[in-house]
């Protein structure tokens, strides 16, 4: 599912950071297992590709730090019955789009991989096959909402775990930048995700 978000970040220069995803989640009463972002050195030049993914980098950024967070899942916890995935993007794949019009614009003929590539949720399905998560998914384009999604999907005993993802690209092109977390639920009230945490406000310029 696809929900709009009331405090979606105000531009381009709101990138995908991995401290203040944590700092956001303990807000949303989770507990983080994992993290990882991209880029994380300066080995990060160059995103893996992905099957059936082509023309951006946003799908196979978004996989790859999300896989990353999965791996370092730590040896002792539990195996979770149910994993829900939550993507966080305010803008969503831009780089197909443009690809998608120039096509258009010049009389050429549109990729079918490019359809189903457009939808963010389609790289959640290639993560939940890969890795075998059975739990909900959901795509919201801000952090503060998607925290709260998941925290409602623990809360409710849809998933035992939340793989949070946050990616976006950059307006002038680029490889983006990316963070996720592997979260469970941690002993406290869950907030209303259309509430502003505490001591926080929808006027946050980050999350």
């Amino acid at each position: 599912m696809m929900v709009p978000d009331q405090a979606t970040p105000r531009g381009p220069d709101v990138t995908p950071d991995v401290t203040a995803l944590r700092a956001a989640a303990a807000d949303a009463g989770l507990a983080v297992l994992s993290s990882a972002s991209w880029p994380e050195t300066s080995a990060d030049t160059d995103v893996p590709a992905l099957a059936a993914f082509i023309e951006s980098s946003f799908s196979p950024l978004l996989a790859e730090v999300a896989t990353r967070a999965l791996r370092r899942r730590p040896d002792g916890a539990a195996a979770a019955a149910a994993t829900a995935i939550v993507i966080v993007t305010a803008f969503g794949d831009t780089a197909s789009a443009a690809h998608v019009a120039a096509t258009v614009d010049a009389g050429r003929r549109v990729s079918p991989l490019l359809f189903f590539q457009s939808v963010p949720n389609a790289v959640a399905g290639h993560l939940a096959a890969r890795w075998n998560l059975t739990g909900p998914v959901a795509c919201v384009s801000g952090i503060r909402a998607g925290l709260g999604i998941a925290a409602l999907f623990l809360a409710d005993a849809d998933a035992d775990e939340a793989l949070i993802v946050h990616v976006d690209l950059p307006a002038g092109g680029g490889l983006g930048a990316g963070a996720a977390l592997l979260a469970t639920q941690r002993t406290g009230t869950i907030p209303d995700p259309h509430e502003p945490p505490p001591g926080g406000s929808d006027e946050d310029p980050r999350y």
